[in-house]
């Protein structure tokens, strides 16, 4: 059971043994509760806390919980009349002098973002469950980082040195290209990805990107008021044939790709290609901007990873993108960009502008986290369970709808499904929901129109295998349904 639903269970179950006592009654201790409800601590108190919110108990330090004094209710004063809006009209004026609808560009990242009912299966998030994540963990690293001397002063604009080396050497391995200097703490993966993209491109340019590619990308290159040029990916990565000839059409000065588990593709950049990509950027005098989002979510089945392509730059030609949030958690927004020369004091400065820094206790926790030897056990862990939860996606996708899965890489946390030609995966998307499964049609990945119709199945926001392969199962429902 995850934490969340014994929560829920455990502040009902104390809800109606509270209702049974007298006012001013002290409930049982914390640990008579853990003990007698096979709870964990953080459960009793999250439970606890739901209780206080309600004003059914009050919580003394030192004392213990007590049930709450009732207080009569005061007769509810007349509802007043709703106050009338004003004209809202002169709005679609003032707003149509912008670049266009912003929610058009958001729509898609906000469908990667969105919570569904707890009776529906989520096979769309990109965050794995929260039974996945090291909650205990990162509440100890807080704690400890709370406490650290300095934790609430001013941090450098760049960011704390001790976390900028952890990058550094995490990317770049000990003694290679990347010092502490050339790394710039950011507030996650997408603020990363919007400082690169405002800083490396000039107002109204082209940018190469992946096809297809993450959403969440394309959306940030429109946003930057940029436009985005796709590049056609196969199960080797990017075609450097066609990398080369994009640069020369478009004259381009910034590539975005993903070489780890590409997403939505989960390809890996083929080493021939590795050395392809850097040695046609450099030609063209351009940026790679790296987004290495998947290498914390490596399968325990899998083979050594390729290093980084920063690794093997030497030349300022990559700016790598790394952050922690997906194998930590959403709430940890830090992440890492690492650049050398002139294109560092750019991203620096757009960045510093934008948000001055990123808050000195979120740097100070994710110091604790990474130096806590439960970190890489918490890595291991993570690689086996998404393992299978794969294999169960895999053996499910096969037995209930055998020929969408063409091929698959032990790491990331998704699968691209290849439809019949003629399917309209927004209209399989909501046969799904309303089949009890939330999966994420494949459109949204395109910068242009796509080859074919194709869907992104994620198994890492399950709560287990079995929900997995019962979530695959709602979606061949779904999929009869459509198809007929």
């Amino acid at each position: 059971m995850n934490e969340r639903s014994s929560v829920a269970e455990l502040a009902e179950t104390l809800r109606r043994e509270v209702e049974r006592y007298p006012e001013g009654r002290k409930l049982p201790a914390s640990r008579a509760l853990m003990e007698r409800h096979q709870v964990s601590p953080v459960t009793v108190s999250r439970a606890i806390a739901v209780l206080v919110a309600e004003g059914l108990v009050v919580s003394r330090p030192g004392a213990g919980v007590f049930r709450a004094a009732a207080f009569a209710a005061a007769p509810a004063a007349p509802a007043a009349p709703p106050a009338r809006s004003g004209d809202l009209s002169w709005q679609e004026i003032a707003l149509s002098a912008d670049s266009g609808p912003r929610d058009l560009f958001a729509d898609p990242v906000l469908a990667t973002l969105r919570v569904p009912p707890p009776d529906v299966i989520d096979l769309n998030s990109g965050y794995p469950h929260s039974s996945l994540l090291p909650e205990r963990l990162l509440a100890t690293a807080l704690a400890r980082a709370g406490r650290r001397p300095g934790a609430w002063d001013r941090p450098p604009v760049d960011g704390l040195t001790e976390l900028r080396g952890w990058f550094a050497r995490d990317i770049g391995g000990h003694g290679g290209p990347i010092g502490a200097g050339d790394v710039l703490i950011t507030s996650g993966g997408q603020g990363g990805l919007t400082v690169a993209m405002r800083s490396l491109a000039a107002l109204g340019s082209p940018v190469l990107v992946e096809s297809p590619t993450y959403s969440g990308i394309l959306a940030v290159v429109r946003a930057a008021g940029l436009r985005p040029v796709p590049v056609p990916v196969d199960a080797d990565g990017v075609r450097t044939d066609l990398l080369a000839d994009a640069f020369a059409a478009t004259r381009a000065r910034v590539f975005v790709c993903q070489p780890l588990f590409q997403n939505p593709t989960g390809a890996v950049l083929s080493p021939g290609r590795r050395e392809e990509v850097l040695r046609i950027a450099r030609a063209a005098g351009a940026f790679v901007v790296e987004d290495d989002f998947a290498r914390l979510l490596v399968h325990a089945d899998a083979p050594a990873l390729p290093r980084p392509l920063a690794a093997d730059d030497r030349d300022g030609v990559v700016v790598h993108l790394r952050s922690l949030t997906k194998a930590a958690s959403p709430n940890l927004r830090i992440g890492a960009l690492t650049a050398r020369g002139p294109a560092l004091a750019r991203l620096r400065a757009t960045q510093v502008v934008d948000s001055f820094f990123v808050p000195r206790p979120l740097q100070e926790a994710t110091l604790e986290l990474v130096a806590d030897p439960g970190w890489a056990r918490h890595l291991r862990t993570l690689g086996a369970e998404l393992r299978d939860r794969r294999t169960a996606a895999v053996a499910a996708l096969h037995r209930e709808l055998p020929g969408l899965l063409d091929h698959h890489r032990p790491g990331g946390y998704h699968l691209w499904l290849r439809l019949p030609d003629g399917t309209d995966d927004g209209a399989l998307t909501a046969a799904a929901r309303r089949a009890g499964v939330q999966i994420t049609p494949g459109r949204p990945y395109h910068a242009a129109e796509p080859p074919a119709p194709h869907l992104r199945l994620s198994y890492a926001a399950a709560d287990s295998a079995a929900q997995v392969a019962e979530g695959v199962h709602r979606l061949r429902l779904a999929y009869e349904e459509t198809t007929g």
